[in-house]
């Protein structure tokens, strides 16, 4: 267990004469704290053995990270882990994802615990996957069960490794490694308060100006007392009140998810949020729809362009042919958002390598291209000549 600098120097040195990849995991507290940050980051190596490093006590892993930087990590679901690494200071250069080199074997359960029961024989204790990691101290039988998630992880990663060449697919799976290792951080999302769960529910702009303001609310309470924003006020208390728009106090206690638990100045508080949202000008308002800079809904393509919409059916089946042959998920094969892109605005050209070049810039990957741009170009064809219907 790594609580202090000195410890923590003697594990860099410990790791950077290791051998080998090293396992890399990471325990959150979602549900419990306000955003993703670490609070356990578990790594093993050969030659180094296990260390269970707390990231409150040891904030910055920047020399961690350096010591490995020429180290391949063994991560399950990287794209989970990698941004709270990345804060602090813990980001690879090269990387080996356990779960996605699953999906794309066609593994029907690719959770660390089913991988490692059905490649490895091992049944992996998950008893404490959803406790508070923020909790300190940690007790003993979770810092054992955080130790197991990396203890066979690089030894899946040669059993995966076997696999996926055995299939002819080890050339794919490291083409995505690569892509998730060289990706940039994720820009802000725009309007987040649009994911608040049951939103399809609210339908007038002023309805939705005043789940913003819920949302805004509920967020700055919930970063100041740094716990999760489902802790201060449920996503379905937000929708209701917004559907409801009680004019005082006395009528919000009445709003389901606003109880007799929830103080008086707490409800001034979500009162004053409606309030707010009561007075922004009618110009003012959040558009119905979130603001984006892709293709429409699909729904709306076979009025608007009923030859896309072809296009956008034909691709789909396609890819999920294809998939099926290939026996890995339609949605690793190629994303549903790259699909819609460019069928939407499709190249000049109908060609195979028009497709593939169309693909290639909006970010697919060269294998994905050489297997689905020969069925995408066919479908176009088909779709200009009036034989595929949307």
């Amino acid at each position: 267990m790594v609580v202090d600098e000195r410890v923590l120097a003697e594990t860099i040195a410990a790791f950077a004469a290791g051998s080998g990849p090293v396992a890399v995991d990471a325990e959150r507290a979602s549900g419990y704290r306000y955003g993703q940050r670490a609070y356990l980051i578990q790594l093993r190596r050969a030659g180094a053995g296990t260390a269970l490093i707390d990231p409150i006590a040891c904030p910055d892993l920047s020399a961690l990270g350096a010591a490995l930087a020429d180290t391949e990590w063994v991560v399950h679901a990287a794209t989970q882990d990698l941004p709270c690494l990345s804060e602090v200071g813990m980001r690879p250069s090269r990387l080996f994802d356990t779960e996605l080199a699953g999906r794309i074997a066609g593994f029907p359960r690719v959770g660390l615990g089913p991988m490692t029961e059905s490649v490895l024989g091992l049944s992996l204790a998950k008893e404490h996957s959803a406790v508070d990691w923020s909790t300190r101290p940690l007790p003993e039988p979770w810092l054992r069960y955080a130790a197991l998630d990396v203890e066979v992880l690089v030894e899946l990663r040669d059993a995966l490794e076997q696999e996926l060449d055995a299939q002819g697919k080890l050339g794919w799976a490291l083409e995505e490694f690569a892509a998730i290792a060289d990706a940039p951080r994720p820009a802000p999302r725009v309007d987040p308060w649009r994911r608040t769960s049951q939103l399809h529910k609210v339908r007038r702009r002023r309805q939705l100006a005043a789940v913003r303001e819920l949302w805004q609310t509920r967020d700055k309470i919930a970063r100041e007392r740094d716990v999760s924003p489902g802790r201060v006020l449920p996503d379905a208390a937000i929708v209701n009140a917004a559907l409801a728009m009680p004019q005082n106090v006395a009528a919000l206690q009445m709003v389901q998810g606003f109880g007799p638990r929830i103080s008086r100045r707490q409800l001034e508080q979500w009162l004053a949020a409606l309030d707010r949202a009561r007075e922004i000008p009618e110009t003012e308002l959040p558009p119905a729809t979130a603001p984006h800079d892709g293709p429409p809904p699909p729904r709306a393509w076979a009025e608007k362009d009923p030859v896309a919409a072809a296009r956008l059916s034909g691709a789909r089946a396609a890819v999920t042919e294809l998939a099926e042959v290939k026996r890995l998920p339609a949605e690793n094969l190629i994303t549903p958002e790259l699909v819609r892109r460019v069928c939407w605005e499709p190249p000049a050209l109908l060609t195979v390598d028009a497709v593939g070049s169309a693909l290639l810039a909006l970010g697919a990957r060269n294998w994905q291209v050489d297997l689905v741009a020969p069925a995408i170009s066919a479908v176009f064809v088909k779709a200009a000549n009036g034989t595929v219907r949307g």
